[in-house]
């Protein structure tokens, strides 16, 4: 966290064990974490080091066994139940049967706003992921990154501060990926949301992100947080520079030091 800015996130002694058939699974383990406004953190590590799982916690998608957390200065299920992020999936998760415009509009029907406040915020939000002209469509007639950024708008539509990402671009190809993240971030600086971003691909953490935070394998740890020190307007070309490739190096460090928790 950056300044005085207030913590939008604030993880202490963190920990979360699942009861499984076979005996318990510590997913989580003494995390402590501190997100401030308009930030964007990136949470990269190994498969199963509980990434996606920290942040189903964030968005009380799943309850800690120990320690605390906040989201906006109050309890994560409070958060939740104030509607104060947006959350978007690996999969765009958009209903077929429901026009792009319809499946923006989701959160906005369930949440009791009129037909004009739903049109406007759908209009504004689809101009910000850049699918104006495409409200009438279906998802089948869109492309991977199309839903993508339709999913994306569906979870801005109702102008939360902090948006949640659990890994929207990893089955995209790197073309497409590359295309998305340019637009993702210009999309940052435009609203200053916070942003979590789950990802396993270091140069898009580096790329993207104001922090990343290096999680150990499970258990769940913080094994390392690295400040970046890349300028906030970030041409792709800037993957090829010296300070770049420094930064994807310490997390490259910071993930194989994290390893030898392993048993």
């Amino acid at each position: 966290m950056t300044g005085n800015s207030p913590a939008v996130v604030a993880a202490s002694k963190l920990g979360l064990t699942f009861q499984t058939n076979d005996g318990p699974v510590q997913a989580l383990s003494n995390v402590d974490l501190t997100i401030g406004k308009g930030e964007f953190v990136s949470f990269i590590g190994p498969s199963g080091c509980g990434k996606t799982t920290l942040l189903r916690v964030i968005a009380d998608l799943e309850k800690p066994t120990s320690g605390a957390i906040s989201v906006n200065g109050m309890t994560a299920e409070q958060a939740r139940e104030k509607r104060a992020y947006g959350y978007v999936f690996q999969a765009a998760a958009l209903f077929p049967w429901r026009t792009i415009e319809r499946n923006v509009g989701l959160p906005l029907e369930i949440m009791g706003l009129s037909r004009a406040e739903q049109g406007e915020r759908i209009k504004r939000t689809l101009g910000l992921v850049n699918l104006s002209g495409f409200e009438k469509k279906y998802p089948w007639q869109l492309s991977g990154g199309m839903q993508q950024r339709a999913s994306i708008a569906r979870a801005l539509a109702f102008d939360a501060d902090l948006l949640l990402m659990d890994e929207p671009f990893g089955a995209l190809d790197e073309i497409v990926r590359d295309h998305l993240n340019e637009q993702l971030l210009e999309l940052w600086g435009r609203t200053n949301k916070t942003i979590c971003f789950v990802t396993h691909s270091i140069p898009e953490a580096v790329y993207l992100s104001t922090r990343i935070v290096v999680m150990s394998p499970r258990p769940g740890r913080v094994s390392d947080i690295i400040e970046s020190t890349l300028p906030r307007e970030r041409p792709l070309d800037i993957r090829e520079t010296p300070e770049f490739l420094a930064i994807a190096a310490r997390v490259r460090d910071g993930l194989r030091a994290g390893h030898s928790y392993d048993d």
